[in-house]
Parts: C-alpha cells; structure tokens; sequence
C-alpha cells in the first residue's frame, strides 16, 4: 500500500450490508491484512472472519401512484406489505399537535417531512395509519440528484409495529401538496429474510500489558448509491495503515483491530462483536473510532464519548502533537457506540468538509487527499502509539452521567421522556 489513496479506490464501489460486494470488500481487507504480515516478516499473520445475521428483505414491487401517474419512490425494507388506494394526509413533521385531530388513519397514507424519532412513528401506529411516506432532496433535485435508496425499518420504530413505508422526492411531495391530491395508490411486495454479513479481525498481541486491550474500529460497508469513498473507505484504509504500522512495532498492550460490516444498517457488525465476544469487554479499555476522514477541504474532529477527563485529554494531546481539532463532547454515530454503552471510553478521529457529502451519490474520489488522509493516519499512529505503550492508561473506564444519558438516547431506551 504505497499510496493510501490506492486502496481507498479500490474499495471504492457500492457494498451493502449482506451483499456480494460486501464479501468482496471483505476479502481485499484480509488480503491487506496478509500483505502486512509479509511486509513485517510474519508471513503466518491472516485476517479472520466474523460472521452474523440480521434481518433484511427483498422487494418484488414498490410504487407510488397519483394523479394517474407513477411517482419515482424507494421502499422502507422491512415494513410490510400493501397494495390498495389510500387517501392521503400531509401532517408535517408529525408532531403532537400535528397528529392531534388525525383520528383513524386505517384508510389513509400519513406524507412527512421526515421521520426522526419513535415518537413520530408510535404516533402513525396509534392512529393505525396505513402507510407512511418521507420526502428526501431539495425542491429542485431530480430522482437521481435527490439519492433516494431504500432504508430498513429500525428495530425501535418496528417494535411499534410494522406500517408499510415509502420514500420519494421533495419534489413530487411539493406537487402532492400543491395539488391538493387527495388519494394515492400503493404497492409494496417485499419478503423478510436472513441476510449475512461479516467483520474482519485480526489482533497484534501486547508486549507487556497482554490482557490489557484497546479495539479499533472502522467500518467497511456503504449504502447503495455513490462509491462510498470518503463513508468509509478512508476509514477502512485508515485502519489497515494503522495496523500494518504496528504489526511492525507491537505496543505494550494488545490491539484488537475490527472492520465491521452492516454499520449502515445500524451499527450491527459493532453489535454482534460485543454479543459474540463479551468475555474480551472487561479487558478492553479503549476504543479508537475512523468514520471518514482524508478530505481536501474541512478540518479535523475528534468525538469523545466518555468521563470529562478524556474530553481533557484529547485537548491536551492535540496541543502537544500541533494537531489542530475540533473536540466534540457526545456519542459518535458510528461503531464506537456500542463499546461506549459497556463503559469503554472512546475517541472517534474524523475529518469533516461542508463541500462533500456522504449517502449520496457525490461521495466519490474526487474529494479526498493523499496529503490529507497521510496526516490523519500520522497523528492517530502517534496518539494510538502513546496510549498503547502508556505506563497507565490516561483515562479511566466509565462514562459520565451526561453520556449515560445520551447513549440511552442514541440507543432508544429513553422513550417515555416527555417532549420539549
């Protein structure tokens, strides 16, 4: 891997979540892994593969009509079946107020701005809704510019039960409106199944402190519409440099190096590694996150998930290594979450741009940097370096009460919380 940039291209094509092209993804990272071990005089050194199930579905038909024409639209995977006219009813963003003189919602489509939270969906469900749709893009974009790809229906918006979703463009939701039309007709044909995905491991033993433990994490699936360069191919290559580096100069303690797949699709490689490894939880003590970074424009973030004394000390490294970031205090959507939830404090590096955009079909080659990536890989390598080899780990296990409360935010334990 001579230039970073090289691999990030090659993995740079579509690799949803229990796909082919996720597998594949999977296996250019074992050979990475194999080629490191080669380069560091371990020939024997081989990625293993973690597998595991989540539910999925597959779509026979999906399409929305009004008007007497076909409205372009994707599908909410998962969300059931339907095929009947409904009227329709524009509630907004769906807010208390909004719902509040719905009434019975069983012969009627519910059209939203945008479905955020499990109130908003528990709302559709106890006004017995019989389907739901979201408008995505600006007013302007076309189908294609308004990346528009089917999403699962989350397991905290399911448990309310299931009602069959849509997704389609501002656009055509604008001329709904508009127009005042009053009736459209729905059809949704999908079957649930079993799809598998997979993580890739592979472990550098510790020198010293074996049984003290820190994971690093980067996930390497994509959702199904531009080439996922920057989400998360730079993370993903980010990590191998990482390991490749310290394959070569084993710290003090031991590195648990993991890819995970499905994070698109709510974080589940990072999920089933805890289910399937929770023996290793009491000796990890660290968790370092790469979710995109490597872009031309933007700067640099560190999200810290943990006791104030990480805060501090993220701020306090950065000065020390001329490292210039931006410190952000919160739970990272990304696949140190899951650590965070069992007391593992985290340190998410990142590199954020106004000027690119991912889950689209922009997130391309175009924006990212050899430089760039090259610097980020450079500071973690040397922060990841000074806390391996530290004669004590500088912060301890635990969270705050203001994280606490986020993660059951963040992971839908909160959901008796009254509105503000």
């Amino acid at each position: 891997m001579e230039r970073l940039l090289d691999f990030v291209e090659e993995l740079s094509f579509v690799r949803v979540a229990g796909s082919p092209e996720e597998k594949k993804a999977a296996k250019l990272i074992e050979r990475e892994i194999a080629l490191a071990g080669e380069a560091a005089g371990k020939p024997d050194v081989r990625g293993e593969r973690m597998t595991f199930s989540f539910p999925f579905a597959r779509v026979s038909k999906c399409s929305v009509k009004a008007g007497g024409k076909e409205i372009y639209c994707v599908p909410y995977l998962g969300s059931g079946n339907i095929d009947r006219e409904c009227k329709l009813l524009f509630l907004e963003d769906g807010s208390e107020i909004d719902f509040s003189e719905a009434g019975d919602l069983s012969d009627t489509a519910v059209l939203l701005n945008k479905l955020a939270d499990e109130k908003t969906y528990k709302r559709l469900a106890e006004h017995h809704a019989a389907a739901f749709l979201v408008m995505k893009g600006k007013y302007y974009a076309s189908e294609k510019e308004a990346s528009l790809y089917p999403l699962r229906l989350r397991d905290h918006f399911s448990r309310n039960g299931v009602i069959p979703g849509f997704m389609i463009t501002s656009a055509d939701a604008a001329a709904l409106v508009r127009d005042e039309v009053k009736s459209v007709t729905l059809t949704l044909e999908q079957e649930n199944y079993d799809a598998e995905s997979q993580n890739v491991l592979a472990v550098i033993e510790g020198t010293v402190h074996k049984e003290e433990s820190i994971v690093l994490t980067a996930h390497y699936d994509s959702v199904p519409l531009g080439t996922g360069s920057w989400d998360n191919a730079t993370g993903t290559t980010a990590l191998l440099a990482i390991y490749r580096y310290f394959l070569a100069h084993p710290p003090k303690r031991t590195l648990r190096f993991l890819w995970c797949g499905g994070e698109e699709q709510g974080l589940l490689g990072s999920k089933a590694y805890i289910e399937q490894n929770e023996t290793l939880l009491e000796q990890i003590g660290f968790c370092f996150n790469f979710d995109m970074c490597g872009t031309i424009l933007g700067s640099n973030q560190i999200f810290v998930t943990g006791e104030k004394e990480l805060e501090t000390f993220a701020e306090q490294y950065c000065k020390l290594a001329g490292y210039s970031a931006e410190i952000k205090a919160l739970v990272h959507s990304s696949d140190s979450a899951p650590f965070c939830d069992h007391g593992i404090p985290a340190l998410g590096l990142s590199r954020e741009t106004g000027s690119a955009e991912i889950h689209t079909i922009h997130d391309l080659m175009d924006t990212l940097s050899e430089t760039a990536i090259q610097r980020n890989v450079e500071f973690a390598i040397r922060m990841i370096g000074d806390v391996a080899n530290a004669a004590v780990l500088p912060v301890k296990k635990g969270m705050s009460e203001e994280r606490k409360k986020d993660l059951d935010k963040y992971f839908h334990r909160d959901t008796e919380e009254e509105e503000t």
